[in-house]
């Protein structure tokens, strides 16, 4: 009987969502009547959700904070950009999409999807104008790469949502996330657009340039900028995985929390770029305004997610697929997936999934590639009710059909290689 009543929460959240009903208040709403209906009293119905919100928020709220004002600050100062001149410049023409694919990873571990979209589309479009070649054959290695560091890799708040709720270790998670991400990336954003799309006969005589403004920082300090909160954790987090004890071991643990990695980061990013302190205080703030949103759509999603456990559904979805003897982490994924093609929205369907699948964390499931397994759940099957799909149908002119043979294909394939890279590496730890 639980189990109904959580599909009709589901149910309840998905008219909501279609009705254009603001994802936060929906998630709050459904989670408040699902606890009701399942029996829960109002008092504890309350406190669950008051617990939820907090033990969610209150393990990354800064992760975000920081994460959101870091990829502001290397967005005004032109660190993207230039990252994006020096890859071009260096891969050449004939490998265009490789020099794509790699800015969207570099651009997309400190920038937010829709973020980094923003900045990358315009590169696009002035890259296929000038060598002929097909938008989307520029297009898709873009999306790819900046998919798959929204689904796998921390600072997003996916990844950083799922790790708090789940207890997983952010740094491990980053680590295991970049083995999926650049296969992944590789698969999805070159060899499938290369079978998909036909490039123009006599493509590879042409040449072509794309200006560089001068003002843009140094090539060191872009790249410096870019990569320094992704290097300070994995840097802690291997410094910690030492055992025997050390001078330096210390100043590694405080390294491996996202939290410090990420505030010495915007702090060295702040004092070494040519903007003056108040103009880069500004980046911050608008930073944190562009994410206000999604961190309230995470704390509604914890409150869901709290009322799911409290109530004892996780353990009775758990004792239900005890005798399917499958993976907990395919279980994971095939519930997430399935909310997401639902619901639309990936980080939805992520926090809703979060609260069904904590019991299987354990024998056979590790919290780090239970992350990922969820990560890669949401980005199963985008199609008509994602915001992703309508984005990508109309920056690139696509009808319908198209957009489902190209987006929906490439965010599928995304998904399912992310599933059997979290398997594999499961056989290795």
């Amino acid at each position: 009987m639980s189990l109904l009543i959580v599909l009709l929460g589901i149910l309840l959240l998905l008219v909501l969502i279609i009705k254009k009903l603001n994802p936060m208040i929906a998630l709050l709403l459904v989670a408040i009547v699902t606890g009701l209906f399942l029996g829960m009293p109002a008092a504890k119905v309350m406190a669950a959700v008051s617990n939820g919100i907090g033990s969610t928020l209150g393990s990354m709220v800064m992760v975000l904070a920081l994460g959101a004002m870091m990829g502001k600050l290397i967005e005004d100062s032109g660190a993207a950009k230039k990252i994006v001149f020096i890859l071009i410049r260096a891969f050449g023409q004939k490998n265009i999409q490789w020099a794509v694919l790699i800015t969207g990873l570099l651009v997309g571990i400190p920038l937010f999807y829709n973020a980094g979209f923003v900045v990358l589309i315009p590169l696009v479009f002035a890259i296929a104008s000038a060598t002929g070649l097909p938008k989307l054959y520029i297009g898709i290695p873009m999306a790819a790469a900046l998919s798959v560091t929204h689904g796998f890799l921390p600072p997003h708040p996916g990844p950083v949502s799922l790790a708090a709720i789940f207890h997983a270790d952010v740094g491990k998670t980053l680590i295991y996330g970049l083995v999926l991400s650049i296969p992944i990336a590789i698969i999805a954003g070159v060899y499938f657009p290369r079978l998909i799309i036909k490039k123009p006969f006599g493509h590879d005589t042409m040449q072509f340039k794309i200006a560089e403004d001068e003002h843009l920082p140094s090539t060191a300090k872009s790249f410096f900028t870019a990569l320094l909160p992704v290097f300070l954790i994995i840097a802690g987090t291997v410094g910690t995985a030492i055992k025997s004890p050390y001078l330096a071991k210390p100043v590694f643990i405080f390294l491996a929390d996202p939290t410090a990695a990420l505030l010495i980061a915007v702090l060295i990013t702040v004092l070494i770029q040519d903007n003056p302190i108040a103009k880069a205080m500004e980046s911050c703030v608008e930073g944190v305004k562009s994410i206000a949103m999604i961190i309230l759509i995470i704390a509604a999603g914890g409150a869901f997610k709290q009322i799911l456990v409290d109530s004892g559904v996780g353990e009775t979805v758990k004792l239900f697929t005890m005798g399917l003897n499958l993976s907990p982490l395919f279980l994971a994924w095939l519930i997430t997936a399935s909310l997401r093609v639902t619901l639309g929205s990936a980080t939805v369907a992520a926090l809703t999934a979060s609260g069904i699948v904590l019991p299987f964390i354990g024998i056979g499931a590790s919290p780090e590639l239970m992350v990922l397994a969820v990560g890669a759940g949401s980005l199963m099957f985008s199609h008509v009710n994602d915001t992703g799909f309508w984005m990508f149908k109309e920056y690139f002119n696509l009808n319908l059909k198209q957009t489902f043979k190209t987006w929906t294909a490439m965010e599928t394939i995304v998904s399912v290689l992310g599933l059997i890279g979290v398997l594999i590496i499961n056989n290795f730890i």
